[in-house]
């Protein structure tokens, strides 16, 4: 893999795909942005995103990487991850419901393998033609890393159960018809030494007994997160995904394949992050000559090349070895980590390069510090990656 900050594939299968991505993002989307004066600091409704859901899914990729019988291409994950990448590159607000990322056929994801032929017909297949969308409600405030620590609880009830509990950081919340929520079995994990028992559910968000609330801002800004509050909350029995007691293996059951799935999209903003940088060096003059020509300059981005070169590779790497069938483990904690690291960092110098412009709100560097900063946290911390390296290395190695 070679360096570049516009890159090029041999498959001509991923070429065709990305240079078809990249027209829509830098064309089609960034006039309909344009049009309805769409910012990063626009409060988004749905009425904003199911055009894009709908646009995307005529172009084909709106759950792109599906299975054919889904109406996907069946992608790789190499592929997916090109994909990803040019969507974190585009600087476009509403990228993220291109694929799907925004409560769409990314965010539902494996499920559909657990899903019953009711399930697909009410829940899922309507969300992959963009007619519905999900969250996925697994933290809790005391929930986090810790998940098993989970205090929603389900109680069997007649035909059907009732769910009590307050899920917070549901991605997708203000845009979702309904979530699919992991609740601890009443009656399991309450003494010591019984493991608790976890169930998945399809919830509707306007059932009686479950309201959606507006979850905290995120220091992105971006108001895409709900806290979703149930309170004896009835789900029919048919609502049980998979079997009972089987949900919190359901809920992580791509886990590594997701850490490692959610690097090209950060690599995508942090290549858009090092290309605005060395624009700016190149136009912005300081005693008559451009930044560029100062040594401290050319070092810094020198620096920054060099990282995402290296988060880069890896990743691709990684996905490479999941292509072929071969577990990534301990791949996929280091990709997670070395990629939140590194981007930190480049955003942070891209931001001392911009100086009083890179502090400003407005300017597309800060809002992509604010927003790179979070990927040291979510999805799994940094220590939280460190841990699982250590572990693999200590027991498989």
């Amino acid at each position: 893999m070679t360096f570049s900050l516009r890159p090029t594939y041999a498959d001509p299968r991923t070429a065709g795909l990305v240079d078809r991505l990249r027209e829509y993002l830098d064309g089609e989307l960034a006039d309909h942005e344009r049009e309805h004066g769409i910012t990063p600091a626009t409060r988004l409704t749905r009425a904003d995103l199911e055009p894009v859901w709908r646009r995307s899914r005529e172009l084909g990729f709106y759950g792109i990487h599906l299975p054919e019988e889904y109406g996907g291409q069946n992608l790789t994950y190499s592929q997916l991850a090109a994909l990803k990448e040019e969507i974190g590159a585009s600087g476009r607000v509403l990228a993220h419901s291109v694929l799907g990322d925004m409560g769409g056929p990314l965010r539902a994801g494996d499920i559909l393998r657990h899903a019953t032929e009711h399930q697909l017909d009410t829940y899922l297949l309507p969300l992959i033609r963009g007619e519905r969308a999900c969250c996925f409600s697994l933290t809790e405030t005391d929930a986090g890393s810790d998940v098993r620590s989970m205090r929603t609880v389900a109680v069997r009830d007649g035909d059907g159960y009732r769910l009590t509990g307050h899920k917070v950081f549901s991605s997708a919340g203000p845009f979702a018809d309904f979530a699919i929520v992991v609740a601890r079995m009443a009656g399991t994990g309450e003494q010591e030494g019984d493991k608790p028992k976890f169930s998945a559910f399809l919830v509707d968000l306007d059932s009686p007994g479950c309201r959606v609330e507006d979850g905290a801002t995120p220091m992105s800004g971006d108001h895409i997160e709900s806290d979703v509050v149930l309170e004896d909350c009835h789900v029919p029995a048919a609502n049980l995904l998979g079997e009972e007691g089987r949900g919190m293996r359901i809920a992580l059951g791509r886990v590594t394949t997701n850490r490692l799935l959610h690097c090209p999209t950060v690599l995508g903003a942090t290549r858009r992050a090092v290309q605005l940088t060395l624009d700016r060096t190149r136009t912005r003059q300081v005693a008559g000559q451009p930044l560029l020509t100062l040594q401290a300059i050319q070092h810094k981005v020198a620096g920054m090349a060099t990282e995402f070169y290296a988060a880069r590779s890896m990743t691709y790497a990684a996905l490479a070895a999941l292509d072929e069938g071969r577990e990534v483990h301990a791949e996929a904690f280091m990709c997670k980590l070395f990629v939140a690291e590194s981007a930190f960092r480049i955003l942070d110098e891209a931001v001392q390069i911009h100086g009083k412009e890179g502090l400003t709100q407005g300017n597309e560097i800060e809002y992509l510090f604010r927003k790179i900063r979070m990927f040291r946290i979510l999805t799994g911390t940094s220590e939280i990656q460190r841990n699982g390296i250590a572990k693999v290395l200590a027991f498989h190695h």
